[in-house]
């Protein structure tokens, strides 16, 4: 039997990821919110109407770590799906991976964000909880071929 789906959730939600890279490491934050809640990740969020992805990756960057960037490419779009243990559809948010240039600013979590931290890329495998294709995207924006 297939589970329903809410016709409330039938729409997907734009939203972005940025993904800031400094002397190699990765900005990460420890989500509060759904989805991924209390897994390391990205600074991201919605895109808010009206408002262009890059801005909406530098808006997202300020407002959950206080750090400023210039939001430099598109790296991917990644869909992100959530399912009740019955299927039923919770969420489904259309990320666009974003590439911001660091400018100033040292991590301090705030608004949806636990935790703030610079990570080397090859140490992402050693947290904990940790969002799928963070590792990936990070060698992606750095430019590294080595895949995980």
């Amino acid at each position: 039997m297939t589970a329903s789906i809410d016709p409330a959730r039938l729409r997907p939600v734009p939203a972005v990821l940025s993904i800031v890279l400094r002397e190699g490491k990765v900005l990460l934050v420890r989500r509060a919110n759904a989805p991924d809640a209390g897994f390391w990740g990205f600074p991201g969020g919605r895109i808010e109407a009206g408002e262009t992805v890059f801005a909406a990756a530098e808006r997202e960057l300020m407002e959950e770590t206080s750090v400023t960037g210039v939001a430099s490419a598109t790296l991917t779009v990644l869909d992100a799906l959530d399912r009740g243990e019955d299927g039923t559809l919770r969420f489904h948010y259309v990320l666009v991976a974003v590439a911001c240039r660091w400018v100033s600013g040292e991590p301090v979590a705030d608004d949806d964000a636990l935790d703030a931290m610079w990570v080397a890329v090859n140490d992402i495998s050693t947290l904990d909880q940790v969002s799928d294709d963070v590792e990936r995207l990070a060698r992606k924006a750095a430019g590294d071929a080595c895949q995980s």
